[in-house]
């Protein structure tokens, strides 16, 4: 994969995806930037909930599992020296409809352990938890 960064003025930052799509980064203004775009560090943390996120509606509709809705709460910790990394992320994951924990277990493990090549490429102590239909908030024990 192949991308062309350019710098527009400021702080910002343009490029234009392989797939077609422009994207534009930016710092606040009081670091001089222009507040035109998402910060670097919050698209680590859509980027890595996005990916999870895809492999396990993905894998659900393959299990054939009706999904209603769902979404994800992403909590990322950064170290608070230079250069300030995520040392930890959570995501919740918060799903309703008519499917069987199991098959929601199964699909988050084959994303987290498998699937998920943004996750792996980070460098940070990754956790996850999942909710069904309001009912309570479960812990995700990856295998070892």
């Amino acid at each position: 994969m192949n991308m062309e960064v350019v710098w527009k003025q400021g702080m910002a930052f343009e490029t234009h995806t392989p797939s077609g799509h422009t994207v534009t980064l930016d710092a606040p203004e009081d670091v001089g930037g222009l507040d035109i775009g998402p910060r670097p560090t919050e698209m680590l943390l859509l980027a890595t909930a996005s990916c999870t996120g895809i492999d396990i509606v993905s894998i659900l509709h393959k299990m054939r599992q009706p999904l209603e809705s769902f979404e994800m709460k992403i909590d990322g910790v950064r170290a608070i020296d230079h250069p300030k990394r995520f040392t930890a992320i959570h995501i919740l994951y918060i799903l309703k409809g008519d499917l069987s924990e199991e098959r929601v277990r199964r699909a988050i493990e084959l994303s987290v352990e498998r699937y998920c090549s943004v996750s792996h490429s980070l460098n940070a102590t990754l956790s996850y938890s999942y909710q069904l239909n309001e009912g309570e908030v479960i812990p995700f024990e990856l295998q070892q």
